[in-house]
Parts: C-alpha cells; structure tokens; sequence
C-alpha cells in the first residue's frame, strides 16, 4: 500500500531486514527486569568425566540479558561451522530447544551501494502524559499532573562564567516554559520557549495537538508562575507549532538567541532543556552524534507520522522534553527536541533515553513558524508523486503503480511529471543525498523550499538516469 509523499503517513511495519524500530509507548511506566531463567527440571546428565576430575554440571545457557560470557576459544574448530569444539574432558549437553535455545543470529544488515548502513529511523514522540490524562510522574510519584519547579542555582553558589554550561543554563531557563494541553478526553506535556517579544511560544505540534480544536494550555515559567495560552498554528507533518500567550501582562518577555542549523557539525557540544517526566527545568548536555538523519516519528496514538532530517544527540532526552530547546554551546537554538529512538522496559514500559535524540533543525523549524504565524498553515515542498512507503530493502523510493484512492500516482502536469518521472521509478538520489526508502526522501524534500530545482537520480528498467525537478508546494495538511 503506498503513501503519498506530499502529506504525513503512518510508517508502516518492518519487512524483513527493515530498519530498526523502536518502542511506541509512552506514559508508562517502565516494567521491571524479568528474573533470571531457571533450567528445566530433569536437565540431561553431564556425560562421563575425564580423569583429570569430575566436570562441573552443565545447564542449558542461558540467553539474552543473562548470557555469561563466551568460554575461551579451542585449537580445534567444527568443519564447516568455524565453532570451538567442546572441552576434551567431558561431553557437552544436548542443544537446547524451546524456551532454552538461543535466538537464531539478526539478519545481515542491508547496505547501501557506498557501503554505509542504510534505513530511516522510526522514533517515538517525547510528549509527556500522552492519552487519557495519563499525565506527569514527579520524584516522589503523588503529585499527580502537577510539574516539578527546581532553582536553577545555590543560595550560596558563586556565580559561574556566562560561557559554561551553568552561566548558558541560568539564562536560557528564563525563556524555556512546561505545557500542558487536553481537552478532557486526553492531555499532554511538554516544553517550549520564548520565540519572540510578543509571546509566540515554539513547541512541537504534538505537544499541543490534543487542545487543537477547544482544548485548553498553559504554560509555566521557570519561576513557576503560569499563564494560558492560544495555538496559533501546528504543522503536523514537520511537527512544529506556534503558541501565544493570551496575557503576559507586565511579563518581560526574553526570546532565546537562534543559531545557524546549517553551520553545526558533528561532535559540536549540546545543551538540552526541558521537562522529562514533568521535571521542569531539567538540563542535560552531550553532543552532536550525527546530521542528517532521517527520521520519522509517532505518538503511538493514532496520529500521522511526522518527517524530519534530524540534528542526532546523546544528551539526555525522554517523554515531556518534546518542543523544548537543543542549544549550543554559545547557548543559541539550534534543534527543537522531538523525538528518541529507545528501548522499553517490557510489556508496557515506557520509551526513555539511551542517547538517540532527534532535533527538528532549527532552521527548518523557524521558516515553518512564520508561515504559521503569517497564514495559520505550514507550506510543504512536493514533487507531486506518490511513493511507496512499505518497503525498506534500501532500494531506493518507488514511485507506486497505482494509488489506494484512485488518484494518479504522478500528478499530470506536476512537478514529477514536468521532469520525465513515470510510476514505476525507483528514485535513489535527491539532491546530493542517497535515497534508500520513501521515508527517507519525504524527509529530504522537506528540507528545501517550494520553487528549488534539485537534481534526481533515479531507475527506470535497470537502468540509471537523471532529471532536474522543480519542486511545487502543498498549503496546509493532508
């Protein structure tokens, strides 16, 4: 089934040697390690012993978490297998099966023709408290959907130098706020910050989705006082929204500084502020791992999957951090924190930090904020094709045959259309960037403007050509 690359869809489930996926819950708590296995009654005897000694009793391995390291290797390895064989002095058990046998080895990644691994990935949405009121979790567990205010400093403390980490984190906090929005049938949590002088607030659209149509939000200073605010607009495919305050009265209003998306570079430092798990204020820091990294991300929820060539960090990043600022280390935005690739806790556990943060460019988020402050909608960058978004064998965005509504898969006269594209394509180039999947070069697109020529690699019958497209634009959500 395809997805139309012009508007958000759902990403669809892995094929076999797909790119990796992560947990979808969030608002929940993280389940216990389970305990160690114990064998089986009636395990098989250990075999004769050698005369060295009797060999102590083998039990079938345990596998996963639990796994003790490998034995030293021996001299003498199986044909064919290229296995150590077993210890000369006693016999080893019988294979495992069921429960007890080892998991069969992962898949060989698939790998682009340059080499590097390829895949999107898929990355769950860091709002707080998502569906039905789940709300925050506090350090002592009884607050309920009350926030966390910490001081930002010691009573006593000296004052630190306004370059490090402390003298950038004492003054952005002042312009980063928490956010809760709902509607009575489902609530969320998040962070924002000061984008202007007249109380436009930045945050992602997921963060405020839920108080889309009537609901309520509101935002908390560092300095705990709160004040409702109003969406003025949300791009739901870029995921990034526009709040204001509706009375900010007699409040200095200090905006955060931006930073140049497109001059950072891998292993540059970053700041993150936000609120995970309702603790506002909450500072982490790490660095830029990677750039470029296409992600596409879900609540979980229901929502349409937004698409992003994502800022990658390791600083700490987990549900409730959504919309809150990536700073550098001159404490300019450079990313609006969004999203994180994470592991569970189990049946139920909820996604949280293993160091695979995802930043919407600050660049791209702040072209997206004026046309929603300007005209209450997003524009989006197209080419006028439909691709499929089902595989992930990295060959590259196929253009689909036929659509699920009936519309033409290239639009006639579009822009696809205008540069020789013809259903059955298989695009693998966009622009200086290899394409592996359909994920990957809706991320690609969005990262240029309505009206850019771009050059298109793509195949048709085995065979590799190239075109130039001019690229259309979309007002508004699909």
């Amino acid at each position: 089934m395809s997805t139309e690359h012009e508007g958000p869809g759902r990403p669809d489930g892995p094929a076999d040697g797909a790119p990796e996926q992560v947990a979808r819950s969030v608002g929940e708590r993280p389940a216990a390690p389970p305990a160690p296995p114990r064998p089986p009654a009636g395990s098989p005897p250990v075999a004769t012993p050698s005369a060295a000694g009797p060999p102590p009793p083998q039990t079938p391995a345990a596998t996963g978490q639990f796994a003790a390291a490998p034995p030293p290797a021996a001299t003498a390895s199986t044909e064919g297998a290229g296995i150590p064989s077993p210890d000369p002095g006693y016999a080893p058990p019988p294979p495992a099966t069921g429960s007890w046998a080892f998991p069969p080895p992962p898949p060989e990644p698939k790998r682009r023709r340059n080499g590097l691994l390829i895949g999107v990935v898929v990355a769950t949405l860091v709002a707080g408290g998502v569906g039905g009121g789940v709300g925050y979790w506090v350090a002592d567990e009884t607050a309920g959907d009350e926030t966390s205010q910490p001081a930002s400093s010691g009573g006593d403390a000296p004052p630190r130098e306004p370059d490090s980490v402390a003298g950038i984190a004492e003054t952005a906090l002042l312009s980063v706020v928490t956010i809760e929005a709902g509607n009575g049938a489902e609530s969320a949590g998040g962070t924002g910050f000061v984008y202007d002088d007249q109380g436009h607030i930045m945050t992602n659209n997921h963060v405020v989705a839920a108080a889309a149509d009537g609901g309520d939000v509101s935002v908390t200073f560092s300095d705990g006082e709160s004040y409702e605010a109003e969406v003025v607009g949300r791009a739901e495919g870029y995921d990034v929204a526009v709040m204001r305050l509706v009375d900010a009265g007699d409040r200095e209003l200090t905006p955060l500084p931006m930073g140049d998306s497109d001059q950072v570079v891998v292993g540059d430092s970053t700041i993150a502020i936000g609120a995970p798990f309702g603790l506002s204020g909450t500072v982490t820091t790490g660095i830029l791992s990677a750039l470029d990294r296409p992600v596409a991300s879900s609540d979980g929820q229901g929502a349409n999957a937004s698409y992003m060539n994502a800022l990658q960090t390791d600083a700490s990043i987990n549900p409730g951090n959504s919309g809150g600022p990536l700073l550098n280390g001159n404490g300019e935005v450079i990313g609006v924190n969004s999203a994180i690739r994470s592991t569970t806790g189990g049946l139920g556990g909820e996604a949280g930090s293993v160091g695979l943060g995802f930043a919407i460019p600050i660049n791209q988020a702040t072209r997206v904020a004026e046309d929603l402050m300007e005209q209450g909608e997003a524009v989006y960058p197209i080419i006028g094709a439909s691709v499929d978004n089902s595989e992930a064998d990295g060959s590259g965005a196929k253009i689909v045959d036929a659509t699920g509504d009936g519309s033409e898969p290239v639009t006639p006269g579009g822009p696809a259309a205008e540069a020789g594209l013809q259903p059955g394509d298989v695009i693998t180039g966009f622009g200086d960037r290899v394409i592996d999947s359909g994920p990957t070069l809706i991320s690609q697109i969005w990262t240029y403007q309505p009206g850019e020529s771009v050059e298109v690699t793509y195949e048709r019958d085995g065979q590799e050509q190239t075109t130039t497209i001019v690229l259309g634009e979309r007002v508004g959500e699909q």
